[in-house]
């Protein structure tokens, strides 16, 4: 296949500005937030309180959110998901002021930005069925595989420089103003949005009593043997080997960096996925899905565990740079298996599951991680969380034959072979 056949479309194209600015926006204000939180309180949990506070409303909303989805005109959603992803920005611009800081108390401050934090969590359970659902309607199913590719490596290199450019922001003008960055790049989203053409509603059960979509929904999911197994796996992999939670204290007290190196060693992993996913436009991954992405998450365990037990910067950097690379071999496979296996009128809620199996388990991950450093230390917990990931990996590997042999070979060839 052609590895540009979905950058020859125009809307595809603007749709990947709208994703990069959103979650370049998005990576950016989790950084600051996490910073200026453990600046604030100089306690772990405190980090793990961020990533729970965006997860109760994520997983509670979800598969609401992806019915909505189902149900609606995706372009106009996007709008509203992202104009509340700026009401949240903006929040945190004006909780971020040093008057602010000055004049209310810390404790006062933290419950506000956890409560802007908790919104940005109702948001985000639209965001990413929305997103997902759109790209089906801007490119022709049999480039579904590569558009899923191009969208992923775009996804990867916001959240490259997104960190990256956060850990600088913070040293070069504060957090305060960091902050109004990741609001004009919230704008810009919106702008790129609406050079994209509204898109016809494929769902063919339109005004479906709520209940039998969402069973509908989860059936397709449990039912699916590859959807079902590659979303187990990621959801607890991500679970345990949430260390990026904890770089905050990594940066400021075990390898003493500052900001600076706190924004390298985030940006690190999204680096090393974003090369792999650039290279994956030219070489497929869907041959022998199954066993790369066991290798892959073995090999991502295996990373997280070198980087807790190191002292040095920049072995550390390798560490989560390697874990970014194998990760984007697992999102790549897990998007191709979702794109491929779900019928349009159930994206949303299908997407919706993803988001509670992997996309909140990031949250649930960073409250685990927090808790664990507050309860076992810090690189006990991240050594603890590597070590897990590989007994999961161990497991499905035992148990899940099925899973172990799965080949997206066939499906990628008849989608190709449609008109």
């Amino acid at each position: 296949m052609d590895p540009y056949a979905a950058l020859r479309f125009k809307e595809f194209n603007i749709f990947l500005g709208v994703r990069f600015a959103m979650v370049f926006a998005w990576s950016m204000q989790f950084i600051v937030i996490e910073w200026q939180v453990y600046s604030l309180t100089k306690d772990p949990l405190s980090l793990g309180i961020i990533g729970l506070m965006e997860i109760i409303p994520a997983v509670s909303i979800a598969l609401f959110a992806g019915h909505i989805v189902d149900q609606s005109e995706k372009r106009n959603l996007l709008v509203k998901c992202i104009l509340g992803f700026s009401v949240v920005s903006l929040g945190l611009f004006l909780i971020t002021l040093p008057s602010i800081e000055t004049d209310y108390p810390t404790k006062t401050i933290l419950y506000v930005i956890y409560a802007l934090v908790f919104l940005g969590g109702l948001v985000r359970a639209f965001i990413g069925p929305t997103i997902f659902s759109l790209i089906a309607l801007i490119v022709p199913k049999k480039i579904y595989p590569n558009a899923a590719t191009w969208s992923s490596s775009t996804w990867q290199m916001a959240s490259v420089l997104g960190p990256a450019f956060a850990g600088f922001a913070i040293g070069w003008i504060g957090v305060h103003w960091s902050m109004c960055i990741i609001f004009g790049f919230s704008i810009l989203a919106l702008l790129f949005l609406f050079r994209i053409s509204k898109k016809p509603i494929l769902n063919p059960k339109i005004g479906e009593p709520i209940i039998q979509s969402l069973k509908d929904g989860l059936q397709f999911v449990f039912n699916s043997k590859a959807v079902f197994g590659a979303l187990t796996l990621d959801m607890i992999a991500v679970l345990f080997g949430g260390a990026v939670a904890l770089l905050p204290i990594y940066a400021q007290d075990i390898l003493h960096v500052g900001s600076e190196g706190f924004g390298i060693l985030r940006a690190a992993p999204a680096v090393g996925a974003s090369i792999t996913m650039l290279g994956s436009t030219r070489f497929p991954l869907h041959k022998y899905a199954g066993k790369k992405l066991l290798w892959a998450v073995f090999a991502f365990g295996i990373c997280i565990i070198v980087f807790g037990i190191s002292t040095s910067f920049w072995i550390s950097v390798a560490a989560l740079f390697l874990s970014g690379a194998v990760d984007g071999v697992s999102m790549i496979i897990r998007q191709t298996i979702l794109q491929l296996k779900t019928p349009d009128n159930m994206r949303g809620r299908v997407a919706s599951v993803n988001s509670i199996f992997v996309g909140s388990s990031n949250e649930l991950g960073a409250f685990e991680s927090g808790l664990a450093a507050k309860l076992l230390g810090t690189v006990t917990a991240v050594v603890f969380g590597g070590c897990m990931t590989l007994l999961t990996v161990a497991t499905t590997a035992i148990v899940s034959p099925t899973f172990r042999r799965l080949d997206l070979s066939k499906d990628v060839e008849d989608h190709e072979n449609e008109d």
